[in-house]
């Protein structure tokens, strides 16, 4: 392995992102708090642990996953990475993995439900989203297309999403 990430021209979107207050985050958030939830903001609950969305009424954590980011089943990468930092990624995603499945282990350890949702889900049907959440049970990953008909398969999934 190579001494740290090489800047590439592919990657240079990738610069900046948001880990607070993403677009599915506020989505639910607004469906949670129309539904008369009431809810925490990046509580942390344990060492290691900072649910995205914390209903401390209900004992719930929710971690909305980014559906690249985590590995979504129907959204996420189906090919390997290539390029300079192919590496990197393989370990980055593993990482990422490995730590989800460390803060709901942490999580439920503490007595919480944890309810883990996909960015898909709550792009498809937010009101449902947050309902699924409020009832404890994780919504699955939607199906594979955005609001206005546009397969999410491609790179501009994040893109048909937005006005």
């Amino acid at each position: 392995m190579g001494a740290g990430w090489i800047p590439t021209r592919e990657g240079r979107h990738l610069r900046g992102r948001k880990k607070v207050d993403t677009e599915p985050e506020v989505l639910l958030r607004r469906a949670l708090h129309a539904a008369g939830a009431r809810f925490r903001l990046h509580r942390r609950i344990a060492q290691g642990c900072t649910p995205d969305i914390v209903l401390p009424r209900h004992r719930i954590a929710v971690f909305v996953d980014g559906d690249y980011w985590h590995s979504c089943p129907v959204h996420g990468r189906k090919t390997p990475f290539t390029g300079p930092n192919a590496e990197l990624w393989e370990q980055k995603m593993r990482r990422n993995r490995e730590r989800d499945a460390r803060s709901t282990s942490l999580a439920r350890e503490q007595g919480w439900t944890v309810v883990r949702v996909w960015e898909c889900a709550v792009r498809a049907d937010p009101d449902g989203a947050a309902r699924a959440v409020l009832d404890g049970n994780p919504p699955g990953p939607a199906a594979a297309t955005c609001r206005n008909g546009v397969s999410t398969r491609n790179k501009m999934a994040a893109r048909c999403h937005t006005p």
